[in-house]
């Protein structure tokens, strides 16, 4: 790994985004969860979740701080050239945002799934940024 390679840069990049992405993320669910709570009952009350919010909360919550666990493993070995935790961390990052994904467009939030969208194409290229 050379110095300052700008793939090496971009790898711990994208590595780093999810971290801190994902470990905000589901610590803030943890910290915060009956505002979480509050917040997605109504915004899925007219979906098939309805009845569902709770677990799937603890769920998202379980999925994200794994991501951005796997994420910041990942970025560490990678200054030891060793790339799988971080395919690990970018799998579970990508796997994360098609299950928000989902949520949003079955909710009928497409603002906020055409969000989604972006950070899923940045996991995408991380992902093929691992196999150089």
């Amino acid at each position: 790994m050379a110095f300052l390679d700008p793939i090496d840069v971009a790898k711990f990049g994208v590595c780093a985004f999810f971290c801190v992405l994902f470990l905000q993320s589901g610590l803030d669910k943890v910290f915060d969860h009956k505002g979480n709570l509050a917040w997605m009952t109504p915004h899925f009350a007219n979906s098939p979740f309805k009845n569902m919010v709770p677990m799937l909360l603890s769920v998202m919550t379980v999925i994200e701080l794994s991501a951005g666990a796997m994420s910041g493993v990942g970025l560490v070995m990678l200054f030891f050239g060793e790339s799988m935790w971080a395919v690990v961390g970018l799998t579970l990052s990508a796997f994360s945002l098609v299950c928000l994904f989902a949520g949003q467009r079955i909710a009928k939030d497409y603002a906020g799934a055409a969000t989604l969208a972006t950070y899923f194409g940045v996991a995408l290229i991380g992902l093929l940024l691992m196999s150089l």
